[in-house]
């Protein structure tokens, strides 16, 4: 499905109903209408976790989990599907150990990381409010950690983008 608006039928398209019967001017064609799609959310947004809207709050949580990732061997940098990307190893053998995803398919910022066998299930039964299974990647055993829930506990997420780097950089 486009990930952009439907665009307005062509102006010089007919029009069934614009004009009169004796081929008057046209009216203006119908102005674009929204793709229908609709964020799927299943999880609470920022509000119904309390967290503060304070201007510089996402942008200090993703410079603080970069400061994490850059701080791990042989670590890069790069969007990838829209939103950055941390990568272990060099070249063609690099591989993304943690991709941010700021709003991502919901109102959620959260980051999302391989995990160790058993940890994703493991984390999200502990704490549905801070961990999730994130699309596309959450059967590989990947786990999504929200950043948006106060306080965020960074010495854990240090933990889990670790072992996430280890992982992938095996």
């Amino acid at each position: 499905m486009p990930r952009h608006p439907r665009t307005a039928p062509s102006a010089t398209a007919p029009s069934a109903t614009a004009g009169s019967a004796a081929g008057g001017p046209s009216a203006a064609p119908p102005p674009a209408q929204p793709s229908p799609r609709k964020a799927h959310t299943t999880h609470a947004t920022h509000a119904d976790h309390g967290t503060a809207n304070a201007p510089g709050a996402s942008e200090a949580a993703v410079e603080r989990l970069r400061a994490l990732c850059l701080a791990l061997p042989e670590v890069s940098e790069r969007v990838s599907h829209g939103e950055p990307t941390w990568f272990a190893g060099a070249g063609r053998r690099a591989r993304v150990f943690v991709m941010l995803a700021d709003h991502h398919h919901d109102d959620r910022l959260a980051f999302w990381c391989p995990a160790p066998a058993g940890a994703q299930e493991f984390l999200i039964a502990e704490d549905r409010d801070r961990f999730f299974r994130p699309p596309y990647v959450g059967h590989r055993g990947w786990v999504g950690v929200y950043l948006d829930v106060p306080p965020v506990d960074w010495a854990r997420v240090q933990d889990l983008v670790a072992d996430a780097h280890a992982l992938v950089a095996g």
